[in-house]
């Protein structure tokens, strides 16, 4: 399969409550560096002919406005909790503007709580400035989105599946405390794996960062980028000194880009 050159944009690298985190005085709420400022996790994908969106958190907005993105093709979802989809109505700037609805993929446990939260959207009674949403319903089975060819990943977030997605080189992978060996296998051979490190002491389902690590260097991955950050890890330039090489903290606004 051909796949396009590709630019990887880390819209947001933090976790549900993001960093800094409302009332929290810690040294990592209260810290200088922008890198330990994190809004809810999200990235663009951009071929030169597509741009696409994995999860719209409440932070879309934001994300959109200071990434300076003026067209979106469409969006994936990994999974229906609300930091990831609960800014998913402000994609009606992209319909205004583009005059066409915006292609929405989601599995069907998503799609429900998309059709359930977002019901006005998918109501027989339109009025004016509500989304308008094309809304796919997809499986593990490979799809293209434009230029872009998608391979979904079954990972389980405790005893919810979430969807991670493989583009080309590059697999993204949050909200996930288990991945079955058959999943491991469509992620092995990337050349760089993201994959959610929520805090150094364990969690119920989440990896932590010794889980993130294992898992990367398990499946042989070059290079590895953490995210999905909760306050509690630590301060970014701290656990920087401690990773493994090639093993790196994902930050708002990088920038990874695949010929």
């Amino acid at each position: 399969m051909i796949y396009p050159s590709l630019t990887i944009t880390f819209l947001g690298s933090g976790t549900s409550s993001g960093v800094p985190m409302i009332g929290c005085e810690c040294e990592v709420c209260t810290s200088s560096n922008k890198k330990d400022k994190r809004l809810r996790s999200s990235i663009l994908v951009q071929s030169e002919k597509t741009n696409l969106i994995v999860d719209t958190g409440p932070d879309f907005r934001y994300q959109m406005l200071r990434e300076k993105v003026k067209k979106l093709d469409a969006v994936l979802f990994t999974h229906p909790h609300k930091d990831h989809m609960a800014g998913l109505d402000d994609v009606k700037a992209f319909n205004y503007f583009a005059k066409k609805p915006i292609d929405i993929y989601a599995d069907s446990l998503t799609e429900e709580a998309l059709r359930r939260d977002f019901y006005y959207a998918f109501a027989d009674t339109k009025y004016p400035g509500i989304p308008e949403l094309n809304l796919n319903t997809i499986t593990l089975e490979p799809f293209v989105i434009g230029d872009i060819p998608v391979a979904p990943i079954l990972v389980w977030h405790l005893r919810m599946p979430v969807l991670g997605f493989r583009f080309g080189k590059f697999t993204y992978i949050t909200d996930a405390n288990k991945i079955e060996d058959v999943e491991k296998n469509k992620i092995k051979g990337s050349e760089v794996l993201v994959l959610n490190a929520l805090r150094k002491k364990k969690h119920i389902s989440h990896f932590n960062l010794e889980e993130a690590i294992e898992m990367v260097n398990e499946l042989n991955i070059p290079t590895a980028y953490f995210t999905h950050i909760s306050h509690q890890l630590g301060l970014h330039e701290q656990i920087k000194k401690e990773l493994p090489s090639n093993r790196h903290l994902a930050y708002d606004g990088l920038k990874l880009k695949f010929e």
